[in-house]
């Protein structure tokens, strides 16, 4: 697909559409309810409108510092150079570095910090790198598209092909039952902090069961449900407000989506529908069941400072 889903804006920051458990458990009358905050409604255009990035060449007293100023801005460390061309992490170029396995214009540099110009040619253990420009889609995967490399199944990857003549991987796993929010780039180095284990970012998912979530059960997922003798934590759940009981969203940390069918199995229910309505603060806000569009730089920032 190489239509966009719409701009964003700085539409992310947007709260949570669960409130925590014991906030609202039980309502006056004693009814056992869990009024959350109209998770069915999270996503309200953003009364402020969102401030346009330019291009503007910083102000110079003449023609000459205006070019020094541009050309400086445009040279990148080397470790970052080696990592935006896909072959290694950030912290791994850092040992080729060192270990004398980057050269750069003929020239073997192990100095830390040594900055490469524009023109400059960097060769990895003898291939000529040709750093890429960053690219990240967001799609709103609707089903019957995975991540999986499985010649029977349509690959996610087809719907986002045209956005860029780089090749895009996607940020984690996602099967064909399972829609919503998958994350596609070139930047290495985000992939590989978006699917470490120990990446704590939250998402937030509405799932829909096959029969009503009892309350108690609601409760035995908050306090924590055992999965192959680990105990699984989840940062807020509630019913979706105005649904059948059987509508329910849930946050947690984990970046494995059958995680989340793994808490409901476990309790005997099975999960009709699963649908990741946000990733890492970003929503579905103004992105159709199938299309996607580009990250703005904000987020981009964003996601580069999440812990």
């Amino acid at each position: 697909m190489n239509k966009q889903g719409g701009n964003s804006g700085n539409r992310n920051n947007k709260k949570s559409s669960f409130t925590k458990k014991g906030s609202s458990d039980k309502n006056k009358t004693g009814d056992k309810s869990v009024s959350g905050s109209k998770f069915s409604k999270p996503y309200k255009k953003d009364d402020k409108p969102f401030k346009k990035w330019t291009n503007d060449k910083p102000a110079s007293s003449s023609p000459a510092t205006a070019k020094l100023a541009v050309l400086k801005s445009e040279d990148i460390r080397l470790n970052k150079y080696v990592s935006n061309s896909g072959v290694c992490s950030r912290r791994d170029a850092d040992l080729y570095i060192q270990s004398g396995n980057v050269t750069v214009n003929g020239e073997a540099i192990t100095e830390m910090g040594y900055k490469v110009k524009p023109g400059d040619k960097v060769v990895f253990d003898g291939v000529l790198l040709n750093p890429e420009k960053k690219v990240y889609v967001l799609l709103n995967k609707p089903k019957g598209f995975s991540t999986a490399d499985d010649e029977n199944v349509s690959s996610a990857y087809d719907l986002v092909r045209n956005a860029s003549t780089s090749v895009l991987r996607p940020v984690g796993r996602m099967d064909k039952s399972t829609v919503g929010l998958l994350l596609f780039t070139n930047d290495n180095e985000m992939i590989q902090k978006f699917t470490n284990t120990a990446q704590h970012s939250s998402k937030l998912y509405h799932v829909s069961l096959d029969k009503n979530l009892k309350y108690e059960d609601l409760e035995k997922v908050q306090t924590g449900v055992y999965i192959n003798e680990h105990k699984v934590w989840v940062e807020e759940i509630s019913y979706v407000e105005n649904q059948p009981k059987s509508e329910v969203g849930v946050k947690l940390k984990t970046s494995n989506v059958k995680v989340v069918r793994a808490i409901f199995e476990k309790l005997d229910y099975n999960v009709i529908k699963l649908d990741r309505v946000m990733y890492a603060g970003l929503t579905k806000w103004g992105i159709a069941r199938g299309q996607w569009r580009f990250l703005t730089e904000q987020e981009v920032i964003n996601l580069k400072n999440l812990k």
